[in-house]
């Protein structure tokens, strides 16, 4: 329905696509709504603990807020939604799971950047590549410090290739790429999806606009991941498609 032959040979290719304003706008507003929900709370938690980060979280900075789906209707609405169902479909194929969701917000003015890294660095073992489906809740610019990306070729990698990477002091960031290439701002209007893989080296900026800079990242992945021993969920394994069709959220039930 939103996919071309040509991105899918790109996101095989180069590692990545762009989707230009296919969010609906009833469901914009509710992840935005949402978004601010959950960053209130987190703040409360913060403040109750007397910290100023928690993780990659800084205080009236940076938030990444994961895995909130079950106690949102806009979020989980989103999620196994027709166009994530055939995002799934057109990039990982006929069975596409839950593996992970979260927002990513920069505040105004003082949002840090992001440093270069893959998703599959956050893993650090081997595992068949998953799908990120970065989602612009603002008009995205290098001064609100958008995402960029960098295609496989730019970064000297293949598509499967998995990078060691370290964690930068201060931002607890984890960094796999140490090369020069600025990589490729995706300068899109809210309401639009980056689609890559978690093989592709990313990065974002930082936001120096006085507004915030809101984007929630969901990720899909062929199969369930594995810790490193194989005994047990990494993050999660949530049916969204099944042989083609997708789930019904409230028929996951059944299939557990």
């Amino acid at each position: 329905m939103h996919i071309t032959d040509d991105q899918i040979q790109q996101y095989r290719s180069e590692g990545y696509f762009i989707l230009e304003r296919v969010i609906p706008d009833a469901a914009l507003e509710g992840l935005r709504a949402e978004c601010q929900r959950f960053i209130d709370e987190r703040d409360r938690e913060m403040e109750a603990k007397g910290v100023t980060s928690m993780g990659i979280t800084h205080y009236k900075k940076r938030y990444f807020i994961s895995n909130q789906w079950r106690h949102s209707q806009p979020i989980t609405d989103f999620l196994f939604s027709d166009l994530m169902a055939d995002i799934g479909r057109a990039t990982l194929g006929e069975d596409v799971y839950l593996f992970n969701e979260q927002y990513v917000v920069k505040a105004a003015e003082v949002g840090t950047q992001f440093a270069w890294h893959q998703d599959s660095g956050y893993i650090g073992h081997y595992h068949r590549p998953y799908l990120s489906c970065w989602c612009a809740l603002d008009d995205m610019t290098v001064e609100n410090g958008t995402v960029y990306v960098l295609p496989y070729a730019r970064a000297g990698m293949q598509p499967d290739d998995l990078f060691d990477h370290t964690v930068e002091e201060g931002t607890n960031d984890k960094v796999g790429y140490h090369g020069d290439d600025p990589g490729i701002p995706a300068i899109v209007p809210a309401g639009s999806i980056v689609v890559f893989s978690s093989r592709t080296f990313h990065r974002s900026g930082q936001n120096t606009t006085p507004r915030m800079r809101r984007s929630y990242l969901a990720q899909y992945s062929a199969e369930p991941i594995l810790d490193k021993t194989g005994s047990k969920l990494w993050n999660q394994a949530v049916p969204v498609v099944v042989g083609g069709r997708p789930v019904e959220p409230e028929h996951l039930d059944e299939l557990s």
